[in-house]
């Protein structure tokens, strides 16, 4: 690419020098993108990644549009150069150290100014800072030159002569790249079982130029300690700078917290080099702190810190910050009557039952993830009353505004290192790039409270004890040796030296301390006795309860389902709206995914037999919802009640984590909500199985059994109602108010029994396919748990089911719409659906039994009651034919 074809850009102001401190000037913006043979060149923003450039410029179509994820492969293939000129906004003499600062760079690149090699990169989770003060000039040229991540990784696969790396593709369904072990790049980029293959290349974080004399700030963290001793809280606070100054700099820190009467100046000393600066502040033990708490366990409470720094040489910092309090502890120790240990999490003392799910990527581009696309997601989380989120070892470290708004929702992260479902090398090289890797993710996100736990990856301890990749007995050592060497040696090192202040496993699932036992590598990570399982059967019965694990943790499970039609609709066309169209195959990345539906649908329901192709292919979407809804219901139920009992050994389960949360793209998945932020049925289930007051029925042995779940601080005196209705009434065939029946505070007590034979007795007229169970609690002061449900036949067996009327009248209040529904009949799986208009539901896929309920639609976006009424289809499970 040509010099001439570049023209010069301002370079936008972030930070006025207002005292001589240092100049930061962000090279974000408009840059010149070309591929290798220079056939293709066009202006691209940076943050950004070149399909995203393409697409904006209209030169591609949608990515995610049919089958481009595999058309546009090429891109991938390509290398491709970014470049601009800027003009140096200071006098270069007046500094003694220049940096050109990459926050993020996707993935391997040389690095050029002014024809100058400054360096390379290789991990897209690093940050790099080169030093470029000797080439610096009032006008410059930078590139940044990439190679394509496919090719490297190839390349790097071939190097590794010793002995192979396993996995070395993805399976075909995946329709994925080869070898994704061999780079630091987002794991699932090369294809996963629930998203496309879009190998990225491009700067995906800031890039700056960074002035400065004496000394520069670059990392800065507040870690609070709570020590029992004395009963009093400390809080750490990490500064690392990059001294430049041949000698050592004294000065002062003042660290302030107004609303905690605190003040401390402290005497310090920069040492040439990397230079940190740890300060212990004791906090004013005559005021009360005010601890950050889990959402539904207290307030989200955050002090403001100003730390000013006042150095004998060069210019004053004054930095403002947020500190949080709070306490994290991973408790394993015996439990009675039970072999293994616990596994649970306690927060400033109180142990807290885990409610949530899995976050992967929300998007294949990550320019493409905003703040408000996060804030949607995060937000529904939180209004489906989860308290915990793991991100998953296959994407990215996510970016600040995700912690800070799981700071401020109260919603815990478990965080996993970025490796997963492979072995990784173990050269030097290799290493030494992961240990630059953590040390800057923990250091950049150890003042976030919402983070609880550093786990080192996801399901690698199980791919080795399960021989996942048929591995020769013989060669069993070298890998065991690999995965110590990079998990505990490297990772667990690293991060210890960075962070006391939280527990780290080595992997998810492990058995946690007895994992470490044995060498860190268990003989069987699944064991329901010791730490977390991941769990996944598609071919039982999915309301037997009995197929579930009784673990201490179940940090992974569940069922795929289809997205609505308005979401699958942006993305396809019409030749496409079929189950078994080439389009529907080509998204579902999970072997035999699209008949594993089917065939857990068919255990309860009948499939659409109707001849209207595209009515078929709607109502088998409805069903694969219905079915995931109610199979993840009965196994987050199971897990919930089985929080305070010890069965034949196994229980306490303290944590309950379904896979998955979000979408990446519009595709068959196990998310809960769709690509867009669209609410699944699923996620309307989640609200009410992770209500924080829930009775919860299963049946054993001809009884039925009805425990009350509560997440409450206190024990509560409640009146359980049990109703039953027969599928042909909407009115009750009988009731039972059961009076002063006590839910102990953080528990799952049994509340009810009773054998099915006496309940069909004491309710004449029913059998177990004409009635239907439903059952809520209520106690003084508005107390109230959701109405929960008990099938007492699979629904394709009901008896006297008949296709109700659905209607309903649309009015807005203020800035929400309610919704007045009517029915004629009982109406299993209610379902209302407004095709694109973003926004939810307060309820949603429920069991209608009585003749009107209020229904409330919250918009994302402006929209009207006409245009709702107009966008509305009412579903119920007697409309599919």
């Amino acid at each position: 690419m040509g010099r001439a074809a570049i023209f010069l850009l301002p370079v936008p102001v972030l930070l006025a020098a207002a005292w001589g401190g240092p100049e930061v000037r962000s090279l974000r913006g408009s840059w010149r993108l070309g591929n290798g043979n220079g056939s293709v060149r066009l202006p691209a923003e940076v943050p950004g990644c070149v399909h995203t450039a393409l697409h904006r410029r209209g030169l591609i179509q949608d990515p995610y549009y049919r089958f481009n994820d595999v058309m546009y492969r090429w891109i991938s293939l390509d290398n491709w150069t970014y470049s601009r000129t800027f003009k140096t906004p200071f006098d270069i003499r007046k500094w003694q150290k220049i940096n050109l600062v990459f926050e993020g760079v996707d993935t391997v690149a040389h690095i050029l100014i002014n024809n100058v090699t400054l360096g390379t990169t290789q991990n897209m989770f690093n940050r790099y800072s080169f030093d470029i003060t000797g080439v610096i000039k009032e006008v410059n040229f930078v590139e940044v030159r990439f190679l394509s991540a496919i090719s490297y990784a190839a390349e790097q696969s071939r190097y590794h002569t010793a002995y192979s790396i396993p996995p070395a593709c993805p399976p075909p369904v995946q329709k994925g790249e080869c070898h994704a072990n061999f780079i630091r790049k987002e794991q699932r980029s090369f294809g996963w079982d629930w998203g496309p293959s879009f190998p990225t290349q491009g700067i995906w974080k800031d890039v700056r130029i960074e002035a400065y004399n004496y000394y520069h700030l670059i990392y800065f963290s507040l870690t609070p300690f709570f020590v029992k001793s004395t009963q009093q809280w400390n809080l750490e606070i990490e500064s690392i700078f990059d001294v430049v100054s041949s000698k050592p700099i004294a000065g002062l820190v003042t660290v302030n917290i107004p609303k905690l009467q605190t003040q401390q100046t402290y005497n310090v000393k920069l040492q040439p080099g990397e230079g940190s600066i740890v300060l212990l502040v004791n906090i004013n033990k005559s005021s009360t702190v005010e601890a950050w708490w889990p959402r539904g366990h207290g307030k989200q409470t955050g002090y403001n810190v100003t730390t000013t720094f006042v150095m004998e040489a060069g210019y004053q910092i004054e930095k403002f910050s947020k500190a949080y309090f709070r306490t994290v502890e991973l408790v394993q120790e015996p439990i009675p009557g039970s072999p293994g240990l616990s596994f649970y999490f306690r927060i400033n003392g109180r142990p807290i039952f885990i409610k949530g799910s899995n976050w992967i990527p929300a998007d294949s581009f990550q320019d493409r993830v905003t703040y408000d696309k996060l804030w949607l997601l995060l937000k529904s989380a939180a209004d489906a009353n989860m308290n915990a989120l793991r991100v998953w070892g296959g994407g990215v470290y996510e970016q600040d505004d995700f912690y800070d708004i799981c700071d401020e929702l109260g919603i815990m992260i478990w965080q996993d290192f970025m490796f997963a479902c492979a072995l990784y090398p173990t050269d030097q090289n290799y290493l030494e790039s992961v240990r630059a890797e953590v040390s800057h993710q923990v250091r950049r996100l150890k003042s976030h409270p919402s983070i609880i736990l550093w786990s080192g990856n996801n399901e690698n301890e199980a791919a080795i004890a399960g021989d996942w990749f048929s591995i020769p007995r013989a060669d069993r050592g070298v890998y065991i040796k690999d995965y110590v060497l990079l998990y505990v040696k490297q990772i667990r090192e690293t991060v210890l030296a960075e962070d006391k202040s939280r527990p780290f496993v080595a992997s998810s699932p492990t058995n946690g301390v007895e994992s470490v036992k044995e060498g860190w590598l268990s003989q069987n990570p699944y064991d329901t006795h010791y730490g977390d399982t991941h769990f996944y059967n598609y071919s039982s019965d999915c309301w037997n309860w009995t197929v579930y694990p009784k673990t201490r943790f179940a940090s992974e499970y569940g069922f795929q389902s289809w997205p609505s039609f308005s979401t699958l609709e942006k993305v396809s066309s019409t030749e496409d709206w079929s189950y078994t169209s080439n389009f529907s195959l080509h998204r579902q990345h999970h072997e035999n995914g699209n008949d594993q539906m089917l065939q857990q649908i068919e255990y309860h329901f009948k499939l659409p037999q109707t001849t209207d192709p595209i009515k078929k292919f709607k109502d088998t979407i409805y069903l694969t919802q219905v079915m995931q809804a109610q199979c993840i219901k009965t196994e987050t139920e199971f897990y919930r009640f089985s929080q305070s009992e010890i069965i034949n050994g196994e229980g306490h389960t303290m944590g309950a984590l379904y896979w998955q949360l979000n979408d990446i793209w519009q595709a068959p998945s196990w998310a809960s909500l769709e690509y867009g932020g669209k609410w699944k049925l699923l996620h309307y289930f989640a609200q009410h199985f992770f209500a924080p007051l829930l009775p919860v029925a299963y049946e054993d042995k001809g009884v039925l059994y009805i425990y009350g779940v509560s997440d409450l601080h206190m024990d509560h005196k409640l009146t359980l109602k049990v109703t039953v209705h027969s599928w042909s009434s909407q009115e009750p065939v009988c009731t039972l108010a059961k009076d002063g029946v006590t839910v102990k505070a953080q528990s799952a007590v049994p509340i009810h029994k009773e054998p099915i034979n006496d309940l069909l007795e004491r309710c004449r007229n029913c059998t177990r396919k004409s009635c239907v169970v439903t059952f809520h609690l209520v106690g003084e002061g508005g107390l109230w748990s959701p109405t929960n449900h008990h099938f007492l036949s699979s629904l394709k067996d009901a008896v006297g089911l008949e296709k109700a009327r659905l209607s309903a009248a649309v009015s807005q209040q203020d800035d929400i719409y309610v919704f007045d529904l009517q029915t004629t009949a009982i109406a299993p799986f209610v379902t209302l659906d407004v095709g694109s208009i973003k926004g939810r539901f307060s309820d949603n896929g429920f069991l209608m039994i009585e003749k009107k309920k209020v229904v409330v639609f919250y918009p994302w976006e402006p929209t009207s009651a006409e245009e709702l009424e107009k966008s509305l289809t009412l579903t119920s499970l007697m409309d599919v034919t």
